[in-house]
């Protein structure tokens, strides 16, 4: 009798399976996308990374520090509105630090001289906050030292994240060990999972100390709070430490770029305080020709092609970033009419800030080796589709789900939450990866400051044009009549501009 079984093969060993069958593709699943953030860490990502994780890990003195404002401070909101102004100016002349890493070594060193500089704020900041707390602050108020220690921590955060930036392009090679130039398409992927690396790193920060922050204010004085924070500095000082030896090369100081950088942040104050008529538009419309005329500044050198690249690329990033947003109205109406609640919100933020990174690190290939425009379309059209269960939820669509399946409301917005809200950290990575690519060789710090500062004001442009939306429909506390029209003319817009971007430019970039 002929036996089923092959010749050479022993009965007893198990027969293992073929190519391409589940086990292959599941550890082929494995390999491309779980594992791959983790086998793509390199150690000269650790200073980077760490910076990253503990600007993130910065919020576990969050609530310590607003329940002593509120305790011990006499601040108005009016008065801690006008300190944020105060505090928002470091990230707005952010190109001035970023002429300053780029062309002053410290000790012989652009880069972890910098990140050892700016922990040292945060840590100076951490105890002025702790010494005024705990009453051992003479020399100063509680008020001012709160000023004063909040600058601190916001000046040492702008720095490491201004280096960061800069070694988040520097740490990838553009030549191989022989000396040839890499392919075009390895050096994009690598870029993309640095920025991969660095928003996972980032994100893991803020979740690492998002309950950590409410449980030390409970159990611990404010002093003590604030103590804590010190470790925080610490470990992106440590990272800077243990990483390799420095490759950038200083640059001469353009002092156009520093002035400019100055008068840039000295305009944005002087508008924001002094009662100026059309004031945000008057700060965008000149901080738009500021930015702009610095960022031709530091790409005049480079070759006509490349700089046509740029163009079309920063077109992409502003058109995609400034899309508008619905504003408050729906917040209202979701507590007004559907009765949503401080602790379900809670939850979806925190559902959100979950499945972003598990988004991030699941979808990494993806992010790194497609098209940075093939996936902004992408997460374009799909940020659209799954932005339609709220319209829907305007219109009715609780009522009859619960009728036909069981479920309403909150249900709905659980799952609508889960599935959009990873889209816009995902939508950093390709941009972020854009900005890497054209970084210009000794000038990327400035460069990525320059580009951090287009970004936000696309995100000015977009809020712009959500208070026109909000003028033209209006919307109020208890007048919800025109928000159906509100959200739709919003969702069009935020899809039909990016894409119509997306398609005109994306074989230039």
């Amino acid at each position: 009798m002929q036996s089923d079984v092959p010749t050479g093969v022993n009965p007893a060993t198990p027969r293992m399976p073929a190519p391409g069958g589940p086990v292959a593709r599941l550890a082929g699943v494995w390999r491309d996308n779980v594992a791959r953030p983790v086998r793509a860490v390199r150690a000269a990502y650790l200073p980077l990374l760490l910076v990253y994780f503990a600007y993130g890990a910065l919020g576990i003195i969050d609530v310590a520090r607003d329940m002593w404002v509120k305790e011990s401070l006499s601040l108005s909101p009016a008065d801690l509105a006008g300190i944020g102004v105060w505090l928002s100016l470091p990230w707005t002349i952010k190109m001035v630090f970023g002429q300053l890493v780029d062309s002053v070594p410290l000790f012989g060193s652009q880069r972890r001289a910098y990140v050892l500089i700016g922990a040292s704020l945060v840590a100076f900041g951490l105890l002025t906050l702790a010494a005024s707390a705990g009453g051992r602050l003479a020399t100063l108020r509680p008020d001012q030292a709160f000023v004063l220690g909040a600058l601190l921590i916001v000046l040492g955060a702008v720095i490491q994240d201004v280096v960061a930036d800069a070694m988040s392009s520097e740490v990838v090679a553009r030549t191989d060990e022989t000396g040839e130039p890499r392919p075009d398409s390895d050096i994009r992927a690598e870029l993309g999972m640095v920025q991969v690396l660095g928003r996972l790193a980032l994100g893991i920060g803020i979740l690492s100390v998002a309950g950590l922050s409410g449980w030390l204010a409970q159990h611990l004085t404010r002093e003590q709070v604030f103590l804590c924070g010190l470790v925080i500095p610490l470990i992106s000082a440590v990272g800077s430490l243990a990483g390799p030896a420095e490759t950038a090369r200083p640059q001469p100081l353009d002092w156009r770029i520093l002035g400019g950088g100055l008068g840039f942040g000295a305009f944005v104050v002087s508008v924001a305080l002094g009662g100026v008529p059309y004031a945000q538009e008057v700060v965008f419309v000149g901080s738009m020709a500021i930015v702009l005329t610095l960022l031709h500044l530091v790409t005049r050198d480079i070759d006509p092609k490349t700089r046509r690249a740029i163009f079309f690329a920063s077109v992409i990033i502003f058109a995609f970033r400034a899309t508008p947003g619905v504003g408050d109205g729906y917040f209202w109406w979701s507590l007004d009419v559907l009765k949503f609640d401080e602790a379900f919100y809670g939850v979806l933020r925190q559902t959100g800030a979950v499945l972003a990174i598990a988004a991030m690190w699941l979808f990494s290939k993806q992010l790194t080796e497609y098209s940075v425009t093939t996936v902004l379309f992408w997460i374009a059209v799909a940020g659209t589709i799954l932005s339609l269960p709220n319209i829907g939820l305007f219109y009715g669509l609780a009522d009859w789900t619960q009728a036909n399946f069981g479920f309403g409301a909150r249900t709905i917005a659980i799952v609508d939450a889960a599935t959009s809200s990873p889209f816009a950290q995902l939508s950093m990575i390709p941009l972020l990866t854009l900005i890497a690519y054209y970084a210009p060789e000794g000038r990327r710090a400035t460069w990525f400051a320059l580009m951090a500062s287009l970004m936000n004001l696309a995100l000015v442009a977009g809020q712009l044009q959500t208070k026109y939306l909000n003028q033209i429909f209006t919307v109020g506390r208890g007048n919800y009549a025109e928000l159906g029209d509100l959200l739709i003319t919003a969702t069009v817009i935020g899809f039909v501009v990016p894409v119509a971007v997306i398609l005109m430019f994306r074989k230039r970039v």
